[in-house]
């Protein structure tokens, strides 16, 4: 293959991923974000002997793609609607301590509840007194416990478009999907640090 028929293939491959990946947001979760879904990104350069391909988007996009493992599921709430642990095969962990802090994410949800205006109710659907603050530690608690559920929204797009390189390109740079993909996600992390 030619210089400029890898560059077009990979080019080819970055804009599906980050579009089917921006459509998976859009479509399959409710609460996406705008600003999860402009923030993919992905960049291409080539040269005679070695390619490389960068997919950048905001950290928490990594979390909710892998999945996050809850630290204590038996601790939720007993009025949650989602139980269990929901993601027990995740390498990201709630509690390991390696990204993040618990009052961070309290206030992040709290900006999201006041943004989808979501308040405490009674059992007849009438709003009842609590602030925000207090509604996110209600929903960070549960989340933190129970962990967030795999959606693969950026993991599904790479490995589809994987199988459409060329074969003569994925033999002639030894490219390999998972270890590719799971490389891009840890830099993604990584960088955000």
């Amino acid at each position: 293959m030619e210089k400029s028929e890898v560059q077009i293939a990979l080019e080819r491959f970055r804009d599906h991923v980050i579009s089917v990946s921006r459509r998976n947001l859009t479509s399959n979760q409710k609460n996406a974000s705008k600003t999860l879904y402009n923030s993919l990104k992905g960049s291409v350069k080539t040269s005679k002997n070695s390619i490389e391909i960068d997919f950048s988007m905001e950290q928490y996009g990594v979390f909710q793609d892998e999945g996050v493992k809850g630290k204590d599921p038996s601790k939720v709430s007993p009025n949650a609607k989602i139980r269990g642990q929901q993601a027990p095969n995740s390498k990201y962990r709630f509690g390991s301590g390696s990204v993040g802090r618990y009052g961070d994410f309290v206030s992040s949800i709290e900006k999201w509840a006041k943004k989808k205006n979501i308040r405490f109710r009674d059992k007849n659907g009438k709003y009842k007194s609590g602030n925000y603050k207090s509604l996110a530690h209600v929903i960070a608690g549960n989340i933190y416990n129970r962990g967030i559920k795999p959606s693969l929204f950026f993991t599904k797009p790479f490995e589809s478009a994987y199988k459409n390189l060329p074969q003569e390109l994925i033999e002639k740079y030894g490219l390999d999907a998972l270890k590719l993909v799971n490389k891009q996600l840890d830099e993604i992390v990584k960088q955000t640090k």
